[in-house]
C-alpha cells in the first residue's frame, strides 16, 4: 500500500501548472521522506495555528449555527463530553459527535463506536504502556509532527488518531513543546474501558464495579474503596501480574471509565499528587501509590502525602480525604490501604 500511495503522490510533483490547491488529510501522516519523497510542493498545517479551527466546531459556532437545537439542552455536558480538541488554537467540538447528538438526545460514544482502536490496543499490551502517564504528558513538537510507519510512537499515534490533544504549549529553548490529554470524557471513558477490558478475565462485570466505584466516591465509603480494589485485582488476567505498574493502571482505568472527575500526576508546589478524584466540586481524594518491598516502608504512601502537603492545593473545598495504597512487589497483592479525612 506504501508503494502504490508513493508512486500515486509522486504524479503530482509535475502537475504544478494545473494544481491549484490540494488538501490531503486522514487519520495518520507519514514523514515525507517514506511516503511523500519527491512531492516537496506540500506544507504541513497540522500544527500551525491560522488553520488550527478547520477540523471542528467552535463554542462560538455551535451556538450560532445550531441555536434552534440546543434548546433545552444542558450545554456544559456537552462540551464536557465532545469538546476539547485542539490544534493550537480554539477548543474544538467534534462534529459527528455534536450532530449525531442533537440528533437522538443521547449522551453516546458516537465517534469512538465508529471505530475500535484495537491496533492501539494491541501496540500498548505489547510494550507493556503505563497509560496513566498519558494526562499531562509533555512532549515535543517533533514527537508530533513525526509519523514513521516503521518506528511508531504510542504518543504520536494516539495523537494523530484523535485520542489525545493538545492541552497547553510552551515554547523553550529547546524549541515548542506540548502538554497533551484525552480530550474529553468520551474518548477518556471509552479508551479506558477498552484498556480494562484487556486486562480483565471476565469473572466480574465492569459495569457493577464502575457502578460501585462511583457510589463508593459519592457516598465517602472509603473502606469499601479498598474492597473494590481488591476485587479488580483479582479479575486482572494472570498473564498481566508480572508488571507491577499494571495494578496501578488498572485502578487508573477503573476511575476514569467510571466517568469521575480523575486528574493525574496532579501538580502541587512540593511535588505531583498521583491521582486526585474530586466529585461535585465539594469533595476531594488525594491519592497515593507505592509498590514496597519491605515491612517497614508500609505506610510511606500517606506518609508522602502529609509529608509533602499536597492537600494544601485544596484547601478551599468543603472536604478532603487523603489515601496511600501499596502494593507488595513480589507478592502483587495490596499490602496497606490507609486513609485520613482532615476536612
Amino acid at each position: 500500500v506504501k508503494k502504490e500511495l508513493k508512486a500515486f503522490y509522486s504524479v503530482l510533483k509535475d502537475l504544478d501548472e494545473y494544481i491549484k490547491f490540494v488538501l490531503v488529510t486522514g487519520v495518520s501522516k507519514f514523514s515525507k521522506v517514506s511516503l511523500f519523497s519527491g512531492l516537496n510542493q506540500l506544507e504541513d498545517i497540522s500544527l500551525n495555528k491560522e488553520y488550527g479551527n478547520i477540523c471542528g466546531y467552535t463554542q462560538q459556532e455551535l451556538e450560532y449555527y445550531f441555536k434552534d437545537y440546543l434548546e433545552g439542552i444542558d450545554k456544559e455536558e456537552i462540551k464536557e463530553w465532545y469538546n476539547g480538541y485542539s490544534f493550537l488554537s480554539d477548543r474544538l467540538y467534534n462534529p459527528f459527535d455534536v450532530l449525531l447528538y442533537l440528533k437522538n438526545k443521547r449522551l453516546r460514544s458516537y465517534w469512538y463506536e465508529t471505530g475500535t482502536p484495537g491496533f492501539l490496543i494491541k501496540l500498548i499490551k505489547e510494550k507493556q504502556y503505563n497509560i496513566s502517564r498519558l494526562e499531562g504528558l509533555r512532549v515535543n513538537n517533533s514527537l508530533l509532527s513525526r509519523f514513521d510507519i516503521e518506528e511508531m510512537e504510542i504518543e504520536a499515534l494516539m495523537y494523530q488518531t484523535g485520542y489525545l490533544t493538545i492541552r497547553e504549549e510552551y515554547n523553550t529553548e529547546y524549541g515548542e513543546e506540548y502538554i497533551v490529554g484525552f480530550p474529553n470524557k468520551e474518548v477518556k471513558i471509552s479508551f479506558n474501558r477498552n484498556i480494562l477490558n484487556e486486562m480483565i478475565n471476565g469473572r466480574e462485570s465492569l459495569d457493577e464495579i464502575f457502578y460501585r466505584v462511583r457510589g463508593v466516591f459519592l457516598k465517602e465509603e472509603i473502606e469499601k474503596l479498598k474492597e473494590e480494589l481488591e476485587i479488580l485485582i483479582s479479575n486482572i488476567s494472570y498473564m498481566y501480574l508480572r508488571e507491577e505498574s499494571n495494578y496501578v493502571v488498572a485502578f487508573f482505568s477503573m476511575l476514569y471509565s467510571s466517568g469521575l472527575n480523575v486528574i493525574t500526576e496532579d501538580n502541587t508546589h512540593k511535588g505531583r499528587i498521583d491521582l486526585t478524584v474530586i466529585v461535585n466540586k465539594s469533595i476531594v481524594y488525594i491519592m497515593e501509590f507505592k509498590v514496597i518491598a519491605k515491612e517497614d516502608e508500609i505506610g510511606k504512601a500517606l506518609h508522602q502525602i502529609k509529608d509533602k502537603e499536597y492537600y494544601k492545593k485544596y484547601m478551599n473545598y468543603p472536604k478532603i480525604y487523603l489515601i496511600g495504597i501499596e502494593f507488595h512487589k513480589n507478592t502483587k497483592k495490596l499490602v496497606n490501604f490507609e486513609y485520613q479525612k482532615i476536612k
